[in-house]
């Protein structure tokens, strides 16, 4: 299929969806502009420096140099032939989808998008939010489907930190609000990612989403809960997944942790959850308990440094307890909804003296008060009460960070030191 070279893409939201998403657009050679309402992220792009993990410096100057730009000026909106919108898409303190950026961005493209524009929400929604929120508001206006503009649901799959899997092959699921909505946006995917998915509709895109994440939610609750029974039947968890894992079909492994962390895990089941129960009137009862499981892991994890404390005749209060790993997940330097601020509230609650180290994060506070960073890695293991891992950063060596400690204990079971403490 040739690249029309000539087609102008405006990408709503430059965060870890939409700034990726940015970077193969214009590598696929559209003319493409990362509209977000930040002026320091905008002035960072434009300059070329980067602010997501997965996007390196020289990719954003390398886009530039083909073409993207970004803006805070919703007027570039009237010259697109696409616009993708990839905006955060939140709880709200009740536990309903705050959809306010969604609608924001849409009233933008109702005011200003021209005649045929083919427009794509990727943020992560509860199932009927483009036909039932998006098209009216666009269709209000007075513009027809399928002849004054084309919309599509396309769920966001990054991943980040993950080198095998980016955007360009990893599947991309296209559900149009009708068929030849999900055949342009197809056609527009089929231009940069290697396999494109169409499905029926925009629903069954938007619940594909929901179901993989709530998949591995639900997945991780199960072994959460294990691992706090098998510790009091003397069972050791990690060996029997690694047993489980030997089976060659029927068994996928999941793995305990200090609790979920990211934007997707412990956010995106509650969407489902929470249009389950508006329009069924039922509770989605796995989504709630895992989500009950899964939420109680920090104060399971502060429980267990308490009694390894206890044990070892040191009281939690005025002990010095060294956090290794902030970040949600390894490698990056993602904190959205990591475990590690509940576990440190928990403690510091308790009077433990904490300092933290992270290869990726230099400056970390909780609840508003600034936690002192271990410059030294080696001599702040040495000298701390507790060393408590809640990131395996590739950085560390844990068998030999857990052989310097006093007490070292690990939440993410990759420690083989027989010294270790596992969760």
């Amino acid at each position: 299929m040739s690249i029309r070279s000539t087609r102008e893409v405006v990408i709503i939201g430059q965060g870890y969806v939409g700034l990726p998403l940015a970077i193969e657009t214009a590598r696929a050679g559209h003319a493409t502009t990362g509209l977000d309402l930040d002026p320091q992220v905008v002035a960072r792009l434009l300059t070329g420096i980067s602010h997501v993990d997965d996007i390196s410096d020289d990719e954003i100057r390398a886009a530039l140099g083909r073409g993207y730009r970004a803006t805070t000026e919703t007027a570039v909106l009237a010259e697109a032939d696409v616009i993708v919108i990839c905006v955060p898409t939140p709880l709200s303190a009740d536990g309903s989808p705050d959809m306010k950026s969604v609608q924001h961005a849409v009233e933008d493209v109702v005011r200003l998008a021209k005649p045929g524009v083919l427009v794509v929400l990727e943020s992560t929604t509860y199932p009927g939010t483009t036909d039932d929120l998006v098209r009216p508001m666009l269709e209000a206006s007075g513009r027809q489907i399928d002849r004054d503009f084309f919309l599509a649901f396309s769920p966001e799959r990054i991943d980040p930190g993950n080198l095998q899997y980016t955007l360009r092959n990893t599947p991309k699921v296209v559900g149009g609000v009708t068929e030849e909505s999900t055949r342009r946006a197809s056609e527009f995917y089929q231009e940069f990612v290697d396999t494109v998915v169409a499905v029926k509709g925009a629903k069954e895109a938007e619940l594909a989403k929901l179901l993989e994440n709530t998949y591995r939610h639900v997945n991780i609750a199960l072994v959460n809960e294990m691992v706090r029974f098998c510790r009091e039947l003397d069972i050791d968890l990690w060996d029997v997944i690694r047993a489980a894992s030997t089976k060659p079909f029927g068994f996928q492994a999941f793995y305990p942790g200090p609790g979920v962390g990211g934007h997707c895990i412990p956010i995106d089941p509650n969407y489902l959850s929470y249009e389950v129960k508006r329009q069924l009137g039922r509770p989605f009862r796995f989504i709630e308990l895992a989500q009950e499981i899964n939420a109680s892991m920090p104060g399971y994890v502060a429980e267990r440094l308490q009694d390894a404390l206890n044990d070892a005749g040191k009281p939690v209060r005025g002990s010095r307890v060294l956090i290794l790993g902030v970040t949600y997940k390894p490698n990056i330097a993602d904190q959205r909804e990591s475990p590690a601020k509940p576990i440190a509230t928990l403690l510091a609650r308790k009077g433990a003296v904490l300092t933290f180290h992270d290869p990726r994060v230099e400056n970390w506070s909780v609840c508003g008060a600034p936690i002192p960073r271990a410059e030294d890695l080696l001599a702040a293991v040495v000298n701390a009460d507790a060393v408590l891992l809640l990131q395996a950063h590739r950085e560390y060596d844990t068998d030999e960070l857990a052989a310097q400690a006093q007490l070292f204990f690990d939440t993410r079971g990759v420690c083989t030191h027989p010294a270790a403490i596992r969760l």
